[in-house]
């Protein structure tokens, strides 16, 4: 709420100046006024041509440089304010210099690399060249098609721990969910266990209290509230973080979409039936998790001296099966990694390529990766929520629908209910289960995670979710997507200004 009204306060400011400035203007300096205009115009050119230097991807940046050219105050104000200036922020400097420092401990298997390469698999190439984390193969993987087969799985490896337990969600909601893993987690804080949260600040300042943290310390239990909101701390209050994860003595992981609350479980859903995933790792994989969590843990606090205190050593008991990569996404990093790692695959696609996702906001590259795909033959099929949690936002989702369509991409609604799921599969070959959603918020501007995986064996599993989700779904047809005039153009001034907010 803050973090809105914030923006509101800006966007205010920014329109007063502007109309406040050409009324000035022209009650006072009316002779001047050729000149003036002038002046706006040669200024808001070199303000665009300066942000399409450095732009990678246009469609994001179009809505600033409409704003400028438009309103040339009003639009440089948002995008000082908004806009990706990270240079200043405290907090960020430190989570860049752990990552640099930790990509020391993330040393690549010279044997995997090798096969890798001579096998060819340039998805996962990519993302150990650019993401800087490293593939294994010892891994057990697990997956689960709703939260609450998930959950009872995570009570009892938690029950198990020894050493440490580390908690990094977007959402904590008191509740039967949160109650259940709070025990745990008191009882195993009293045995000497190192217990840590972290929670997004942004996510919880609707379900938990502002002293929260402290109440967990309480119980011996170390806590994060992620980035607190402020309005005095500038715009890296736009930036969350969304990443999910359960490491377990490093021995046991878990990720994907669900949060701790009780939606999330199917108790007291407010869309129908929740559709969510999880997975389940044991593995050298889990490594990538540790150091993503410690990552941002010392970031904040500087506690460890020796993160490599925190890794197990795996034996042979685990066989090996396919290649396993976790990745982090974070709003510093030069390379769009999340977005890019759904593209590849979209690129690589030959026979299918089904998605779930709650939202689909996405840019001209990714429609087009998309389009592309579905002209070559290749069945592509994306399911979104039929019940929707945010309704402008499933606006902006349903104004794609067309493009898509008409270009032979399927898209289906779960009737259901709400699929927060985030979830790519193609080919029963490669896929990725992560916190990943297809909007600008996770693509551009949020602390991410995803789990890519490639020739392991439960991705039978995640194809017979998609499938059992297409029986519960409805595939749209040419007189679902057709919308009249007045609509359509509310979803396109949605659409232009989505990467702003």
């Amino acid at each position: 709420m803050l973090n809105a009204v914030k923006r509101f306060i800006i966007v205010i400011l920014g329109v007063v100046l502007q109309f406040g400035f050409a009324i000035i203007i022209r009650l006072f300096f009316y002779k001047y006024l050729g000149l003036i205009n002038l002046f706006y115009s040669l200024a808001s050119i070199l303000i665009v041509l300066g942000i399409l230097k450095e732009s990678t991807r246009l469609s994001n940046d179009l809505p600033w440089i409409i704003l400028i050219l438009i309103f040339p105050i009003f639009g440089t104000i948002l995008l000082i304010t908004l806009g990706k200036n990270y240079s200043k922020n405290k907090l960020l400097k430190n989570i860049f210099k752990y990552e640099n420092e930790y990509q020391t401990k993330l040393v690549q298997d010279p044997k995997i690399a090798k096969e890798i390469q001579e096998k060819e698999l340039d998805n996962i190439q990519y993302l150990i060249n650019r993401s800087h984390h490293f593939v294994s193969t010892n891994n057990q993987v697990t997956y689960y098609d709703f939260g609450e087969k998930f959950y009872p799985e995570l009570l009892k490896e938690l029950k198990k721990a020894k050493k440490f337990i580390f908690l990094e969600y977007f959402i904590i909601n008191e509740g039967t969910m949160w109650n259940g893993i709070l025990d745990i987690l008191k009882e195993k804080a009293a045995q000497g266990v190192d217990v840590r949260i972290m929670y997004d600040d942004m996510g919880t300042i609707a379900l938990l209290s502002t002293n929260y943290a402290k109440q967990l310390e309480s119980f011996g239990i170390k806590c994060i509230s992620f980035n607190r909101l402020s309005p005095f701390r500038g715009i890296f209050m736009n930036n969350r973080d969304h990443r999910k994860m359960t490491i377990i003595d490093g021995k046991v992981a878990f990720s994907g979409g669900v949060n701790l609350s009780d939606e999330y479980i199917n108790i007291g859903s407010r869309y129908g039936i929740w559709k969510d995933n999880a997975i389940k790792i044991e593995g050298d994989a889990i490594w990538n998790m540790t150091v993503m969590f410690l990552s941002l843990w010392n970031a904040n606090v500087q506690e460890d001296q020796d993160i490599t205190k925190f890794k197990y050593s795996f034996d042979s008991s685990i066989q090996k099966d396919g290649y396993v990569i976790p990745y982090g996404v974070a709003p510093l990093h030069k390379d769009l990694i999340g977005e890019d790692v759904y593209i590849n695959i979209i690129n690589s696609a030959k026979n299918y390529l089904y998605i779930m996702t709650p939202y689909l906001i996405i840019d001209t590259d990714m429609v087009n990766a998309l389009c592309r795909a579905a002209k070559r033959g290749v069945d592509v099929r994306i399911v979104v929520p039929g019940i929707p949690d945010k309704k402008i936002v499933y606006t902006q989702t349903t104004s794609f629908f067309k493009v898509l369509h008409d270009n032979g991409v399927h898209i289906y609604k779960y009737t259901n209910g709400f699929v927060h799921s985030k979830v790519f599969l193609s080919d029963d070959i490669r896929a990725v289960v992560g916190t990943i959603n297809m909007d600008y918020r996770s693509l551009y501007l949020h602390f991410e995670n995803g789990i890519y995986m490639e020739e392991v064996s439960t991705l039978k599993d995640i194809r017979k979710d998609f499938d059992q989700t297409f029986k519960d779904s409805k595939k749209l047809e040419d007189p679902d997507v057709k919308i009249g005039f007045i609509k359509s153009t509310w979803q396109a001034i949605l659409r232009l200004f989505a990467p702003l907010f």
